[in-house]
């Protein structure tokens, strides 16, 4: 009897050895305007497989060139097709996991108790109701946020007149701060970002003819983990994608 229960328990902690071991660490790299749905996504996968998700948000831009420059990284999700495509031309990701994962609306935010209101179209007033003040939007030369951004005021005729008012962050949550923060009248975020700041109250949404589409890609790395395309597999199947659209995506 004795013999058999510590033959028992020997299998358990053998078992419970095997599963230890077969769980892995997947590495995500992000946009930062994916956090709040990316990390539900997260939560749920965990839950399910016994697999860690670990992920670093930040501008597309600069997770690209970490990536570029031997970062370690299993998947990498942009918020547009530009940095995607930079990687791939560099042979930094498996063309054969490659999908749009998402698309996202363009949204003039300003802080919650602001009463500034505007119509968003050729020739808009934009630089007479900053004032003074600043035009909070990421960096216009390399995140894809700012850089939809500057399309969209270019196409609408406004850049010229606002391109001095601008103050760059670092990445789109960056400038949702700003403008949370009452450290600039208006900004230039994600609509899913503007949905889940309550100090920020959307003006108007941006046309989406006045500038490109905004796409997020998702692509496992070259050097990425199998578990990583399980993981991305997770995110476009309909339960993923039911809590990307949860969150305005």
């Amino acid at each position: 009897m004795r013999a058999t229960i510590v033959a028992g328990l020997l299998l358990g902690l053998s078992l419970m050895g095997a599963n230890v071991a077969a769980a892995e660490t997947v590495t995500v790299f992000a946009a930062a305007s994916l956090k709040d749905a990316l990390d539900e996504n997260v939560r749920a996968y965990q839950a399910r497989t016994g697999d860690r998700i670990v992920v670093s948000y930040a501008a597309s831009s600069a997770l690209a060139k970490q990536i570029g420059a031997g970062t370690p990284a299993d998947l990498f999700i942009s918020a547009d097709l530009d940095w995607m495509d930079y990687l791939e031309q560099r042979r930094l990701i498996r063309s054969d996991t490659r999908l749009n994962l998402l698309r996202n609306r363009l949204v003039l935010i300003a802080p919650v108790d602001s009463r500034t209101s505007v119509k968003i179209e050729p020739g808009f007033p934009l630089a007479r109701i900053l004032g003074d003040g600043r035009l909070a939007m990421a960096n216009p030369d390399a995140v894809p946020a700012g850089k939809y951004g500057k399309a969209s005021l270019e196409a609408l005729g406004v850049w010229r007149e606002v391109q001095s008012k601008v103050a760059a962050a670092e990445n789109v949550r960056a400038a949702l701060v700003l403008v949370s923060r009452r450290e600039a009248p208006l900004g230039i975020v994600y609509r899913t970002d503007a949905a889940v700041e309550p100090k920020v109250r959307v003006v108007a949404e941006f046309p989406e003819n006045s500038h490109p589409p905004i796409i997020y890609p998702a692509a496992v790395t070259a050097t990425g983990k199998s578990s990583a395309t399980a993981f991305l597999d997770s995110l476009s199947a309909p339960a993923g994608r039911a809590v990307f659209e949860k969150y305005g995506f």
